[in-house]
């Protein structure tokens, strides 16, 4: 993996890891787009909001293990994911390497990830993020501070997305996901920025971003399942 030079906060240059291939990343939408479209029914609402060029931050609420795939299929550009290290398991970790997703060790501060989804901010690209942390409700009711810290680092808009599956448990297979060939809908939200237009980075000002992200991202949902009668 090549390395360029990029600044750090008190403007020495360091070195830094290259951001995964965005190549890399459009053969995993294209996979993505064939299996959630032959496994499920997505309705995709309000694709267009994501920015065509540039720096964004997909938030998505985390409910079901198909989350990730359904997002990185249907959405319009190509994107990264940070996927906890443990998915990288036998042939899913070259594979998930080499469609552009980033492998984040969830128990340390995993400086090799944080430097690999700054760069592809830094490359204009796009970055998908469960804030919650963790496969849950869904319902972004408990934020990590990873979510404020990239987008406040790196001044990218973060889009909120929402994906709402089917609640009933008929004909499930699976732990997990929801039951094969039915609806899913994937509702992306509004752009929005995290910091205060102060430029601050500090705990206090990351504390207060991610209260504002919070906001923003719990009211989406609201809107989404109103949307689409969830």
């Amino acid at each position: 993996m090549r390395r360029h030079p990029r600044r750090g906060e008190a403007g020495r240059e360091v070195t830094a890891l290259s951001a995964p291939s965005e190549r890399g990343a459009e053969v995993g939408r294209r996979i993505g787009v064939g299996l959630m479209y032959g496994l499920w029914k997505p309705r995709v609402l309000g694709a267009w909001k994501v920015p065509a060029t540039g720096p964004a931050i997909l938030a998505v609420n985390h409910s079901h293990n198909i989350d990730g795939p359904m997002v990185m299929g249907v959405a319009p550009r190509p994107t990264h994911f940070l996927i906890k290290k443990e998915a990288f398991i036998g042939p899913l970790d070259p594979f998930l390497l080499a469609i552009g997703q980033l492998k984040v060790d969830r128990a340390t501060t995993d400086r090799t990830a944080i430097t690999q989804a700054l760069g592809v901010l830094d490359d204009g690209g796009v970055l998908g993020i469960f804030p919650e942390g963790t496969r849950g409700e869904g319902d972004f009711a408990s934020l990590r501070a990873g979510l404020a810290y990239f987008a406040v680092r790196s001044g990218a808009p973060i889009v909120p997305v929402a994906v709402l599956g089917s609640s009933g448990k008929s004909g499930r297979l699976i732990k997990g996901l929801p039951p094969l060939r039915s609806r899913v809908d994937v509702v992306f939200g509004d752009p929005f920025e995290a910091g205060d237009g102060t430029g601050r980075r500090t705990r206090k000002a990351l504390d207060e971003a991610t209260v504002r992200i919070q906001k923003q991202l719990s009211a989406h949902l609201d809107h989404a399942r109103r949307l689409t009668g969830r």
